[in-house]
């Protein structure tokens, strides 16, 4: 088990990780972009790829032994027992139109249970960084951390529920009137920030990848919150994902199972 003074060293690496690939992605961020079509019909930019080789050198450089998996390039493995997840642009679309809610997400995998998260907003200028058993900071707009806190709604029909694309959680086979205080569509990672620092009370995300979900469990855990699958599961890379507050992250489990789950967990 990694000691609590080796975490501490492992989450500042991580911290400045990304935001060293946040810088890459404003060099451009609200101009132009050209992008391909992956075979899964997400889009990358040349953006994505630089900023994710950046986050592999250094890795590389500072933790040789460290496997590695990461959206654009696949897994590297390593020998150490730890592996590195990293996304350099979670939100790519929100990047390609000029929206400043994407991040760039830095997750760190002892065996199966993840230890280290970060959430870096390039373009909100905030951070969000998790280490197991040491509480959640939040940096904004270059000042001193504070603690990242959930906040304690206790019902759903006071609650802000947020997800990435109402069409994935099959929205038209429910009426949500009256089920939850408000529904908006504050993605990607940034709706799970949102939910770590008490600005909304559950985020929904039905399809995820490791390099998603593994920097967002520890995140929204040591801010005080729960973070499963949509069917309940503590995974950090069960294929979807469900952060809340916590009180009403059971209410929000049993309001997925009316919407058949949500969705097939990838």
């Amino acid at each position: 088990m990694i000691e609590p003074a080796e975490l501490a060293e492992l989450r500042a690496f991580a911290v400045d990780a990304a935001r060293a690939a946040g810088r890459i992605t404003l060099e451009s961020f609200g101009g132009p972009q050209r992008f391909e079509t992956k075979p899964d019909g997400s889009p990358v930019t040349d953006v994505d790829r630089r900023a994710e080789e950046l986050l592999r050198e250094r890795i590389a450089s500072a933790y040789p032994a460290d496997g590695v998996l990461g959206e654009e390039f696949g897994a590297v493995e390593g020998t150490s027992g730890r592996r590195w997840t990293v996304d350099p642009i979670d939100g790519t679309i929100s990047f390609l139109h000029g929206v400043p809610l994407y991040g760039v997400l830095i997750g760190l995998l002892e065996g199966e249970e993840s230890v280290v998260g970060v959430v870096h907003l390039p373009a909100l200028d905030e951070t969000l960084a998790a280490a197991r058993g040491s509480g959640c900071s939040w940096w904004r707009s270059g000042g001193d951390p504070v603690p990242a806190r959930v906040r304690a709604t206790p019902r759903l029909e006071e609650a802000l529920v947020l997800c990435t694309d109402v069409f994935r959680l099959d929205i038209a086979r429910v009426d949500l009137e009256g089920r939850v205080g408000r529904l908006r569509t504050w993605g990607d990672c940034y709706g799970h920030a949102l939910v770590a620092t008490g600005r909304a009370d559950a985020m929904i995300d039905p399809r995820m990848s490791a390099w998603d979900s593994v920097p967002l469990l520890p995140v929204v855990e040591e801010a005080g919150g729960r973070f499963t699958t949509v069917h309940g599961e503590r995974r950090a890379a069960g294929g979807s994902a469900l952060s809340t507050c916590g009180p009403i992250h059971d209410d929000v489990l049993d309001l997925l199972g009316t919407l058949g789950g949500a969705a097939a967990d990838a």
